[in-house]
């Protein structure tokens, strides 16, 4: 799940489609545990995203910002990027510190808090009601012994509301990884940022905590469409659990990828935005160039005054490639390592 959502997995549903937020049947366990479990298994979750995904998306983001005369395409892009950089190219914006900065904050982790979190809070206080289900307010333990869900619709709001929550940790996070990603130098002498601590400090001693969050509304607008991920996904789980004999694993795996490409067909245009934004220059002290942008609408309006309705849409290709694998392992580790801790 950038992504840099990043961004970001499903919570474990079973065969009949029930999430363990929402309380599936299991003995009771303490919180701590709870949490315990999520987070060894969001890291490794995480890992596995990152090990699969982190190449396409250093092609996309390279695609993204830049222009025709220097990429044709993804393949020439990638072939470049390779023969002057080598392997290692690829993941640039995924070294050591940053790893450990994004799982251990976590945009994936927190993504996984906050959903479960907010789908509690619609469940109890909004699609509980009368009005949506013809019984008055109950508790969860109520609602799973009368099999009462949470409506898709009430997934898409929760995941737009965890979406905003996270932006809060992955803006920051994204806006460093995108300036590492588009350093072309071979030499890292040649290279205005060494790593992302370097980048994270040179940022706030030029711009301050705002500079470190440029890009903060455009990841916003990005991450609202989360509401199409989580209410594909819970729709693909439902699809999958009713009229197929697939294991829960399986259910997981094929809703997941399949509802990271629902989401990343209707957002892109705005992750185009939001790259071009966070990697216009800051000026100033900093000494990366002449700001273009000064909010997320002007970089809008410049795509499309030079490009066009295609310049919304430039890089899709990695970036869909990417999608199901990335986020479909990513899933996959995250239940299997769920599965595999003791009670």
């Amino acid at each position: 799940m950038s992504a840099s959502a990043s961004s970001d997995i499903a919570v474990p549903i079973d065969k009949h489609g029930h999430d363990e937020a929402l309380g599936r049947a299991q003995p009771a366990r303490s919180t701590a545990h709870k949490n315990y479990k999520g987070f060894v298994a969001g890291v490794f979750s995480g890992i596995a995203k990152l090990s699969v995904g982190h190449p396409f998306d250093t092609i996309k983001v390279r695609l993204q910002t830049s222009d025709k005369s220097q990429f044709r395409g993804p393949l020439q892009c990638l072939v470049q990027t390779i023969r002057n950089e080598g392997v290692r190219g690829l993941y640039k914006g995924a070294t050591p510190p940053y790893i450990k900065t994004r799982l251990i904050l976590g945009t994936w982790n927190s993504m996984l808090g906050s959903l479960t979190f907010y789908r509690r809070i619609l469940n109890d206080n909004i699609f509980s009601g009368s009005y949506f289900q013809g019984v008055k307010p109950a508790p969860i333990e109520q609602a799973i012994a009368t099999d009462r869900q949470l409506p898709t619709i009430g997934h898409g709001i929760a995941g737009i509301m965890a979406g905003w929550t996270v932006s809060f940790i992955a803006a920051p996070v994204e806006h460093v990884k995108a300036r590492l990603q588009i350093q072309y130098a071979v030499n890292k002498r040649d290279r205005l940022y060494s790593g992302p601590i370097d980048c994270c400090k040179k940022i706030l001693r030029t711009h301050g905590l705002k500079g470190l969050y440029r890009g903060l509304a455009a990841t916003m607008l990005f991450r609202s469409f989360f509401f199409f991920w989580w209410g594909s996904y819970d729709i693909f789980t439902r699809l999958f659990s009713t009229h197929s004999t697939l294991s829960a694993p399986a259910v997981n795996f094929w809703a997941g990828g399949l509802s990271a490409q629902v989401f990343w067909i209707t957002s892109y245009p705005s992750d185009v935005v939001k790259q071009r934004l966070m990697t216009d220059p800051l000026g100033g002290g900093l000494g990366d160039g002449k700001p273009r942008f000064n909010k997320w609408k002007d970089a809008a309006q410049e795509i499309w005054k030079t490009d066009g309705v295609r310049g919304f849409w430039r890089g899709f290709t990695p970036c869909f490639l990417r999608a199901f694998p990335a986020n479909a392992v990513a899933l996959v580790a995250f239940e299997s390592v769920m599965r595999a801790l003791p009670e």
